[in-house]
């Protein structure tokens, strides 16, 4: 029996990259998913690639009137949510200390950190006891790199809710997990190396005890394993998805 059969799962910014990744691990175990993302165009390709397990609302989730809809979507259609991934963020590079914009920190914080919590929050009432959750955090939140303060402090501000989010939500037995990889093949990376791109991956791949850059199904695969039984136990928890990147 797949691991995730007849349940419900919402994975925001799911139509490209990491959370296209991961909606396709959760439907092939047998969930019905439901994705986000912010351009109508790619949630359609997406949902045709994906099959007919998984819908899609357009939903911005730095914008909680599109969260109240979506989730007003999903209450009609299935009723509640059972694994829910607050997956959808963003990052913009090369500002350093001194040429760091209000624009850039808006843009950042908005959809990283305050889309997260709305994200969770507006959920509450459709997560069962006994629900997952599962952030997206990243290696940033714990490697400093030049330009890149205000994404990396965004990915540490999601691994600060997590902890205080279990304490919130213990009576009612939710976990709460952070799911935290590093470089990963997806258009967000091609988009930022451009034609630089084989370079910045042979550069992330020499730093990293495995040699390489992850897939975005790999990272699919530890999400399964948050939503599923096999991580009963297991809340609070960080688990990065990066070649030890970080932890070297």
């Amino acid at each position: 029996m797949s691991k995730l059969e007849g349940k419900i799962a919402v994975v925001t910014g799911g139509s490209v990259g990491i959370g296209f990744g991961i909606a396709k691990r959760l439907a092939s175990e047998g969930a019905k998913v439901v994705i986000t993302g912010r351009r109508q165009e790619e949630l359609d390709r997406a949902v045709e690639a994906l099959g007919a397990n998984v819908t899609a609302v357009r939903a911005d989730a730095s914008k909680l009137a599109d969260l109240d809809a979506l989730y007003a979507t999903v209450k009609e259609r299935h009723g509640r949510i059972d694994v829910l991934v607050a997956n959808a963020g963003v990052g913009k590079f090369g500002e350093p200390i001194g040429a760091i914009t209000e624009e850039n920190y808006d843009y950042q914080f908005d959809i990283n950190v305050k889309g997260t919590i709305f994200t969770v929050q507006k959920a509450l009432p459709l997560l069962p006891d006994g629900s997952s959750i599962i952030l997206l955090g990243s290696t940033a939140g714990i490697r400093g790199a030049a330009g890149t303060s205000v994404y990396g402090a965004t990915k540490a501000a999601i691994r600060s809710l997590a902890r205080s989010w279990i304490l919130d939500l213990k009576e009612r037995n939710i976990r709460v997990n952070v799911l935290s990889p590093g470089p990963v093949r997806t258009p967000g990376l091609e988009g930022v190396a451009g034609e630089h791109l084989d370079a910045v991956v042979g550069q992330f791949s020499a730093g990293s005890p495995l040699g390489r850059i992850g897939e975005p199904d790999e990272i699919g695969r530890i999400a399964v394993f948050f939503a599923s039984d096999d991580s009963s136990y297991v809340t609070g928890a960080e688990l990065f998805a990066d070649g030890g990147l970080g932890q070297i």
